[in-house]
């Protein structure tokens, strides 16, 4: 086995490695009684410190953090506490006649010791709601959260230290080279939530070990508006959907696909709905927030600056202010399909306007690009939306909504190939943190021996039965 005692985390990592059967066989009851301490922990002992640290790191509302922080990890915990017991039983399966006097089932083990490596745009959620899976299959868990959000890493290494012992969970904070160091070590499952190209990094040192991963990357999801939809509707949700967290939502609307003929209603409904969330002054309101780090917000102005050169029009928007990472709600039509906007996933409150001719047209522009994480449908037509769903491929998909299909926890979440790889939410995170362990007891004579050797003729015959009857 390979030395890494040079680890800086390889003891950590060792008294975990150490523990996980003894947590692996944690009982129910036990598992629950986790579940209900970081519940508490997140609904009342920490919440005003959850809102006042996402508050510093992403100005982000306390609304949003109550219902897109808070909200989503304690639903998270009650689903799989209702759901845990029988995620827990063994799944019994059919036996063949051929197996006869056997009988089989799977067994739902955990994995052991997991690495999850969170995100910095919604933080809290994006590191517990993982957690909550990992706890449920019964795993040892390292934790590295963003460095972009220290505030809210620092409140989360306290959550983490209060309730859990060092050996079954453990949180450790720093930058890339910290990721770097721990992706050296041989867990048997990482979980990782970022960008496509960081994605690439993890899979390739998880390969290393032969680890399972579950990769919930992103990508430009496209939402698609045809001449039957109802366009204030549309507009509403698309609005709101994509300046949630300031788009910085990896499910947010990257762009709009829309038909010409509702093209100019659609713009002046998108600017009322701006107005109406965010009054004449987004840089003033309590509802909108800012953009991450400066990286980030000189990474967003570019594109916009990209936008301009190329004489793309800005139908609102486009103000910005590098003191405070401001960037205001703005939608683009108009653009050259060099833009960068339309090459690059945005991840922030950029939205181009892509019109379109025929449905058709809209299906190959998103099929010339990678498989999405979402695809959002907006049209009354079921025959359209049929056509759209069966011509396009994307990790999950909402139709005359957007971003909900994230918070359904009776739904896989995740993406497809470029968008990611494996699924999360309620039991399909838990799969994902669980090896699916196939048992077969066998109880009495079974025929199988008919067909040790020494083979013979008769046995021949017995076999050619057995395949063409059984």
């Amino acid at each position: 086995m390979k030395d890494f005692n040079s680890n800086p985390y390889f003891e950590l990592f060792s008294k975990q490695q150490e523990n996980q059967y003894a947590i692996g066989n944690r009982s129910y009851r036990d598992r629950i009684k986790t579940l209900n301490k970081l519940q508490r922990a997140i609904e009342v002992t920490y919440r005003v410190e959850i809102q006042k640290a996402l508050l510093k790191d992403l100005g982000k509302p306390v609304l949003e953090t109550e219902l897109t922080e808070i909200y989503a990890i304690v639903g998270d915990i009650k689903y799989a506490k209702k759901h845990l017991h029988q995620w827990m039983r063994k799944q019994s399966v059919g036996t063949p006649i051929a197996l006869i006097g056997s009988s089989s089932y799977i067994k739902y083990e955990p994995k052991g010791v997991c690495l999850i490596i969170s995100p910095w745009n919604f933080p809290f959620n994006l590191t517990f709601g993982p957690l909550v899976s990992a706890i449920a299959a019964g795993n040892t868990v390292i934790i590295k959260p963003s460095e972009m959000t220290p505030n809210s890493s620092e409140l989360m290494s306290k959550i983490v230290n209060t309730i859990f012992s060092e050996d079954e969970v453990a949180l450790v904070q720093g930058e890339v080279e910290v990721s770097t160091e721990l992706l050296k070590l041989p867990f048997n499952h990482i979980f990782f939530t970022g960008s496509p190209n960081v994605g690439k990094i993890v899979m390739k040192a998880a390969s290393q070990h032969l680890a399972s991963v579950t990769l919930e990357l992103g990508g430009k999801s496209p939402t698609i508006v045809d001449k039957t939809a109802n366009i204030d509707k549309a507009a509403k949700k698309i609005m709101w959907a994509k300046f949630l967290n300031t788009g910085q939502i990896c499910v947010s609307p990257d762009y709009v696909l829309i038909d010409k003929c509702i093209k100019p209603q659609f713009i002046t409904a998108c600017k009322k709905w701006i107005q109406t969330f965010y009054h004449d002054n987004p840089q003033a309101s309590e509802s909108y927030g800012k953009i991450v780090t400066d990286k980030h917000f000189e990474r967003l102005n570019f594109y916009l600056e990209n936008a301009k050169a190329l004489n793309a029009k800005f139908e609102i928007g486009g103000e910005t202010d590098g003191t405070s990472r401001y960037i205001a709600p703005t939608l683009i039509s108009d653009l050259k399909p060099e833009a960068k906007l339309l090459e690059e996933e945005i991840f922030g409150p950029i939205l181009p306007i892509v019109a379109y001719e025929s449905l058709d047209m809209a299906v190959a522009y998103v099929n010339s690009k990678p498989r999405p994480l979402a695809l959002y449908i907006y049209s009354k037509s079921k025959a359209n939306t049929n056509k759209i769903i069966t011509n396009t491929r994307a990790g999950g998909t909402c139709i005359n909504n957007s971003v909900l299909h994230y918070v359904n926890h009776n739904l896989p979440f995740g993406g497809v190939n470029n968008s990611g790889i494996g699924k999360s939410n309620g039991f399909y995170g838990f799969k994902s943190f669980s090896n699916e362990r196939s048992v077969m007891s066998q109880h009495t004579f079974g025929v199988t021996e008919l067909l040790f050797p020494p083979y013979t003729g008769f046995k021949e015959k017995l076999a050619q039965l057995t395949i063409k009857w059984f």
